[in-house]
């Protein structure tokens, strides 16, 4: 399987498997634990199903620069430590940022389960309750860390939306004036990153983890898994334990066009594109919600 792999990615995994002693388990491996299989690439990384004896881990290998992208994989560490602790992440075991590789325990998926918006609000819930990190999200800087990667390599797209970004540049503003309560947040619990093992949902991949506005999780997770209105709905009621208020709404509705964007800039960051259909789709939706907007 290495063969098939970029050689900086084979030779990076190799020195991670090579310190499985350094690993944090309550009882050392015997043996160092060999490769099954990768568990696809995202996006950004490359995974793998490791094993052990009986024991299954997963490796994650980067598959960008993580500060080119404002992320800081020791913030990660701590975080999934807490989260680990509270019960709604796997157990991690290695972190090496050199190397770009991080271990946890591998979570075997129960069979047929599909999420419910109570299951989700309840693991929101639980992520915002996390004890406080020092790092913020800063939407706003975010927006423009990607702005400024797409002027570089993508002139063109990036003429074609300047209207559009201008729009979302005049939006953050009233976003960070109305961004209580703060809360540790996920950030990016997308359907992909939620998982259902022994009977209770689970939450993997905090890379994008930091402090910000409880109304952006949510968001993230309706915006990004494209939910209807009904299950929105159901969603916010759940979380906030009763029937949301229009100013809640409307704040909610704002925080999905801030997602949608920054959704819409990594899309086209990214090292393979979707195509131009499933981009232009992504547009016209975030261009009809900001028109959801009071005075949009």
């Amino acid at each position: 399987m290495a063969a098939t792999l970029p050689a900086p990615i084979s030779l990076r995994l190799e020195q991670a498997l090579g310190q499985w002693r350094t690993w944090q388990l309550p009882v050392p491996l015997s043996a160092p634990p060999t490769v099954l299989h990768p568990l696809g690439r995202g996006l950004s990384n490359h995974s793998f199903l490791l094993a052990a004896g009986a024991q299954r881990f997963v490796l994650r290998l980067d598959g960008l620069n993580p500060a080119a992208n404002g992320l800081n994989r020791q913030l990660e560490w701590r975080i999934l430590q807490q989260a680990h602790l509270a019960g709604i992440a796997p157990a991690p075991r290695y972190c090496n940022p050199e190397l770009g590789a991080l271990v946890c325990d591998h979570l075997a998926a129960d069979d047929h389960c599909t999420d419910n918006p109570a299951d989700v609000a309840l693991l929101l819930r639980r992520i915002h309750q996390l004890p406080a990190v020092h790092t913020r999200l800063d939407l706003g800087e975010r927006c423009r860390r990607s702005e400024h990667s797409l002027r570089r390599s993508q002139r063109d797209s990036w003429q074609a939306q300047r209207g559009l970004a201008a729009r979302i540049a005049g939006l953050l503003p009233h976003l960070a004036a109305n961004s209580e309560p703060l809360a540790l947040c996920h950030n990016d619990l997308l359907r992909a990153n939620r998982l259902h093992c022994s009977g209770q949902l689970w939450a993997v991949d905090w890379e994008y983890a930091a402090m910000g506005p409880v109304w952006f999780d949510l968001a993230a997770v309706t915006a990004g898994d494209e939910w209807p209105g009904a299950a929105v709905d159901a969603l916010l009621a759940s979380y906030l334990g009763r029937e949301p208020e229009a100013s809640e709404r409307e704040r909610m509705l704002g925080f999905e066009c801030a997602y949608r964007y920054l959704e819409l800039l990594w899309y086209q960051l990214a090292p393979e594109p979707p195509d131009t259909d499933y981009l232009t789709h992504k547009r016209v939706t975030l261009e009809s919600r900001l028109a959801a907007l009071p005075g949009g």
